[in-house]
């Protein structure tokens, strides 16, 4: 359905499609085929998702009027990274895609950045001929040599690396963010962040650095970084403590001073303050609203909303994990307390969603207040899958739960939803739970 979500209470999500082997009993799931990064492009046209082998996979929308139009097909795949060894530090790099962003599509061919740890990547996939020479038959005299001529045999979907950037970076690259400007992009590590330009993979410009002299004194790391969508010489980045810091790139070369910090301490509450306060107040995800007004950070137990002109508190808070709260030392135990949850807006910017565990996601409408708790589950599909064929669902509400109906003990904390994506037109979810790749709609 086109336009602007409406109340999360006269509308009802539906499953449409799954991607992906359905895990049976005893069936260990490979590592390489977990989903690690999931993003429409601007259009909404096209999906891809990346997942710990390397490998980038993309679909696109049904394009016929008969068909389902929230419907998306296989449309070709490739790899992007390749596991590496860093002989210097005696360090391996895996091929794990940490995040995925299209460019805005300018012809026929389409453009998107891949990173992994170390490297980013820029793809270009488009369509070609493929042509092959036939021999045509001679209507001269006899010996004459034949003319032979081209014949077109199919489209061919070709994707290409055009560009690496490397080098530039001494720890993890955490996310990676295109500038409105359509010429450059940031790469974000856990102490600095850079500035690139698309057409040049040699250098890079440092525009923020906390690294300390002595790394003794290090108190906080980079959590995340991403550009204004409208003003290309604003962007933001989020820290281990809890602050979105907001920096103007006109102010200064080195942008270590920044215009803005947001900032709630959680910890100010005595009935929250514990030993586990700092880790859950960590931001794993931050972006701006489509219009640049507002900006979400997701921590580990909710997503604040902030407006960009309003330093002193948010003007949202929802809580994603509060009935996790009495679970913390079991979840840092079997380090899930440590896991980064990502958040999207909706096209309308009016509601947000985030994943959970147990394969639950929450979509929560700004406006209301009102909330609500799905499931993403395939109990219903009959039949085994193939990983990169879809099955539709007949149209029929998702499994909603109440706060009440969730019992933490009976929770599968390894099955989790850590990556989504909504199209930026459309009531449409992407969701990667482990090695699945679900689509809602409604």
């Amino acid at each position: 359905m086109p336009g602007a979500a409406g109340d999360l209470s006269d509308l009802t999500w539906n499953f449409s499609q799954v991607f992906g082997d359905r895990p049976g009993e005893g069936v260990e799931i490979a590592d390489a085929d977990i989903i690690s990064a999931v993003e429409f492009s601007h259009d909404g046209e096209h999906l891809a998702t990346g997942d710990k082998g390397g490998r980038v996979v993309l679909f696109e929308r049904n394009q016929d009027p008969q068909g389902n139009d929230a419907e998306y097909r296989f449309f070709t795949e490739f790899q992007s990274h390749e596991p590496e060894f860093d002989y210097l530090k005696s360090l391996e790099i895996e091929e794990k895609i940490n995040q995925i962003k299209w460019l805005k599509r300018r012809n026929s061919s389409h453009f998107l950045l891949t990173t992994n740890d170390k490297t980013i990547k820029l793809w270009k996939v488009s369509n070609r001929r493929v042509r092959a020479e036939t021999a045509a038959a001679s209507t001269g005299p006899a010996g004459a040599p034949k003319v032979p001529s081209a014949a077109t045999l199919e489209w061919r979907t070709e994707s290409r690396s055009k560009r690496s950037f490397a080098n530039a970076h001494a720890y993890h690259i955490n996310s990676v963010s295109v500038n409105c400007d359509d010429e450059t992009f940031l790469s974000a590590d856990d102490l600095r962040v850079n500035l690139w330009n698309l057409s040049v993979n040699d250098a890079s410009f440092n525009i923020v650095d906390i690294k300390p002299e002595n790394m003794e004194e290090l108190t906080e790391v980079i959590t995340s970084a991403s550009f204004h969508p409208t003003q290309c010489n604003v962007f933001m980045y989020s820290s281990s403590k809890g602050a979105v810091k907001l920096s103007d790139m006109r102010a200064a070369a080195l942008c270590d001073q920044h215009s803005k910090v947001f900032f709630e301490d959680q910890a100010a509450d005595p009935a929250n303050r514990s030993f586990f306060s700092e880790i859950i107040s960590s931001i794993s995800d931050v972006k701006f609203s489509h219009d640049g007004q507002y900006f979400f950070a997701r921590d580990y137990l909710t997503i604040k909303v902030w407006d960009v002109r309003n330093e002193k508190a948010p003007v949202n808070t929802f809580n994603v994990h509060e009935h996790l709260r009495p679970k913390l030392c079991d979840l840092y135990e079997n380090d899930c307390i440590f896991d980064k949850f990502e958040a999207c807006w909706s096209g309308d910017d009016k509601q947000l969603m985030s994943g959970s565990y147990h394969n639950l996601f929450n979509v929560f409408d700004r406006e209301s207040g009102d909330e609500i708790c799905l499931e993403a589950s395939r109990d219903n599909i009959q039949g085994p899958t193939h990983r990169l064929n879809a099955v539709n669902i007949m149209p029929g509400s998702a499994q909603r739960f109440e706060r009440d109906q969730i019992y933490v003990d009976d929770m599968d904390y390894n099955m989790k939803i850590m990556h989504a994506a909504w199209h930026p037109g459309r009531d449409i979810l992407a969701l990667a739970a482990t090695n699945n790749l679900y689509l809602y709609r409604r």
